[in-house]
């Protein structure tokens, strides 16, 4: 950069341009490109992203991020299964949770985590789906946790149904570390899903008893709040089918793999459908190439096992 001729460096990019850097002139508005880097997913392409804008029942703002496979035409294919993905966060105002966060102009590319891959396999996809937890003026955002991920969760899928692209039958729910916990409870309370997908999550909050995300309280000033936020709780009305993946060596206070490990057990033992997957020698994120590739396949048959097989399969 030189701030005496007006010379910045800027990267651009868009739904189709790999993200790249230019040399801006402020004086001529002028660009030269200074790298030229190569798309790194061309599988990728051809995926649209929308920024979709919806509200839930208690007038909160919401938005997601949805993917649709290339070619997609709704009128001619018809709804697609869905695979929802989110991770709540806590507001003091209805305002700030209604911020619109993120872009529908971003180069679409994916890391190991993501669940867009799945929009090249026939899926409708909501990435980064709001989940606001909000408590206003003298109420704490998660005195009614579950209550709020609810309405949160029938937006949406009303949602994606409404605009013709998904079928509200075929709705599957993942998210990783909080993301699971809100997944764990939206299958314990809630028969709006086909599937869920729970990583690296924390599902008795006894055992987090000094505060666990933003909740401040400990376990001894609001036992109620920790009871209903715990998803082992109601463990025995967990029948949609849940694929639970940890890291063996989960190192995170808040996530021990002792949590999946019991959860797994309490649905098991009422009859529920659930698998249990340790990645052996992970932490809280997952690296090993032969750990993530089997993360990936096991999260491929549970979709195509629980949520698509209740319709079609979108191909072209």
């Amino acid at each position: 950069m030189d701030f005496d001729k007006l010379i910045i460096v800027t990267n651009k990019q868009s739904q189709t341009e790999q993200p790249n850097y230019f040399l801006r002139n402020l004086k001529d508005n002028s660009t030269k490109a200074i790298t030229a880097f190569a798309d790194p997913q061309p599988g990728m392409r051809g995926i649209v992203k929308q920024k979709i804008t919806y509200k839930r029942k208690d007038g909160v703002d919401l938005a997601a991020d949805l993917y649709l496979p290339k070619n997609y035409d709704a009128k001619i294919d018809g709804p697609l299964p869905v695979m929802m993905w989110a991770y709540p966060r806590e507001f003091k105002s209805a305002a700030d949770a209604a911020q619109l966060r993120g872009s529908k102009y971003t180069f679409t590319r994916v890391g190991y985590g993501s669940i867009v891959f799945w929009a090249t396999q026939g899926y409708a996809i909501m990435d980064n789906t709001e989940f606001p937890i909000v408590g206003e003026g003298d109420k704490q955002p998660n005195d009614n946790f579950v209550e709020q991920l609810t309405w949160s969760a029938e937006a949406a899928i009303n949602k994606i149904a409404e605009m013709g692209v998904g079928d509200s039958s075929r709705v599957a729910v993942g998210g990783h570390s909080y993301g699971a916990f809100m997944t764990a409870n939206l299958l314990a309370h809630t028969n709006l899903f086909k599937a869920g997908i729970a990583r690296s999550g924390a599902y008795n909050r006894s055992l987090t008893p000094f505060g666990f995300q933003n909740e401040e309280r400990t376990y001894w000033q609001a036992p109620e709040v920790y009871f209903a936020m715990s998803p082992f709780a109601f463990a025995n009305k967990i029948k949609t089918p849940m694929l639970m993946i940890h890291g063996e060596a989960d190192n995170n206070p808040g996530t021990f793999p002792i949590q999946s490990e019991r959860l797994y057990n309490a649905i098991k033992g009422h009859g529920g459908t659930v698998r249990f997957v340790q990645l052996p020698f992970e932490s809280h994120g997952y690296a090993a190439r032969e750990n993530i590739l089997h993360m990936l396949w096991e999260q491929h048959q549970w979709l195509e096992k629980y949520v698509k097989k209740g319709g079609g399969m979108y191909v072209k």
